[in-house]
């Protein structure tokens, strides 16, 4: 039987050479190191950002400019309520209080008509998420910033290289956070990065995310730091996937094409789209299966995984989440549009290496799987 994983990294010789040459100079940290400097210049290059900073993971990547930007206790910070739920978790971090915001019904990302109704006096800023590597409406979101002088911060973790009207994402606000988890666009393992075109910005990320230390006594600190340091290894597999990128938005795009092509004549299933102001890199290919039951869903996955077919659950909203619920921070009813495709969703295989073959077996159990009563 085929054994079709949901994703999987894009590796070559070049990772292991890279990480070799990290441990043949004896650099491991993320205090020492030239593949730090290294791969920061090319993220920040890709991005088309001045500047960018490495840190340990795409969690840390958000909770990192929120701390260095001064987001602090009792302020509210917008955010689309469909995310890996790490989104909400960098703002709760700073004692800032998250604003559930629904989603378009057919992106699925945030929806910018509703940010001015949200806007309260307590509001600091917008984080918006690239959902699926699909692009955010940005000129909308940036309006609502200017008119209220707030900030604006991109989660990227699922959109490397993606565009809004020609600009990378991680480029078109305050601070740009990606992951290079296992299955994101590309890898270091764990490990994240923050782009933004503030110098003062970049080097208070510095700063915070390596405990802060004193500049004349290193030991007395400056501030409330953190380590949140890459290591030079991870930064060395990075600078080796640096010049991927783009290959892998090709295979990416490649799959969703083939899939949409394959898929788009059954009723029952609401596909990805691509709106014209944007480049998907299509990240995962995500599924909802149109009026089924949570029941309908897992029964779904179960048939697929009888056929070596890894699929995965799509993101609950935050305004589900029971622990947040309970805390009074949020009401289930908050974002309808999101609560209607909570329970049914998925994620189709679309690692870089798949075949057409593969695609087809996909799709032919798919059919199977929504067939069955």
């Amino acid at each position: 039987m085929k054994k079709i994983t949901v994703s999987q990294p894009y590796l070559d010789s070049a990772e292991t050479e890279a990480v070799n040459a990290a441990l043949r100079g004896g650099e491991l940290s993320g205090n020492f190191g030239s593949f730090i400097g290294e791969f920061e210049r090319k993220f920040a290059d890709y991005c088309g950002c001045p500047h960018a900073v490495t840190v340990s993971n795409g969690t840390t990547a958000l909770h990192l400019p929120l701390a260095a930007l001064g987001v602090k206790q009792g302020d509210e910070v917008l955010v689309s309520t469909l995310t890996n739920m790490a989104t909400f978790f960098a703002v709760l971090y700073q004692g800032a209080v998250p604003v559930p915001v629904d989603i378009e019904p057919d992106t699925l990302n945030m929806d910018p008509a509703l940010l001015e109704a949200l806007v309260t006096p307590r509001t600091r800023a917008i984080l918006v998420v690239h959902l699926f590597g699909h692009p955010v409406d940005m000129d909308p979101v940036l309006a609502v910033a200017r008119k209220h002088n707030l900030l604006v911060l991109e989660d990227c973790a699922e959109a490397h290289g993606a565009l809004y009207k020609g600009r990378k994402v991680g480029s078109l606000s305050d601070a740009g956070c990606f992951s290079f988890y296992a299955n994101k666009i590309i890898t270091t393992g764990e490990g994240g990065m923050v782009t933004c075109a503030d110098a003062a910005l970049a080097a208070k990320m510095r700063s915070l995310k390596a405990l802060a230390f004193g500049d004349t006594l290193k030991f007395m600190h400056k501030d409330l730091g953190y380590n949140y340091r890459l290591t030079n290894l991870q930064a060395a597999i990075g600078c080796a996937q640096a010049g991927k990128i783009d290959e892998v938005i090709a295979h990416k795009r490649r799959i969703a094409a083939y899939y949409t092509s394959k898929l788009s004549a059954l009723p029952e299933l609401q596909l990805p789209v691509e709106k014209p102001y944007a480049r998907s890199v299509f990240w995962m290919y995500h599924i909802v299966l149109k009026g089924k039951t949570v029941e309908q869903r897992a029964a779904a996955m179960k048939f697929m995984a009888g056929k070596g077919i890894e699929v995965r659950e799509g993101f609950i909203p935050y305004n589900l989440q029971e622990i947040f619920i309970a805390r009074g921070l949020t009401q289930k009813d908050a974002c309808p549009v999101a609560n209607s495709v909570a329970y049914n969703s998925f994620y189709l295989p679309s690692g870089p290496v798949l075949s057409e073959e593969d695609m087809d077996y996909v799709v032919a159990s798919l059919k199977e799987a929504l067939a069955q009563r």
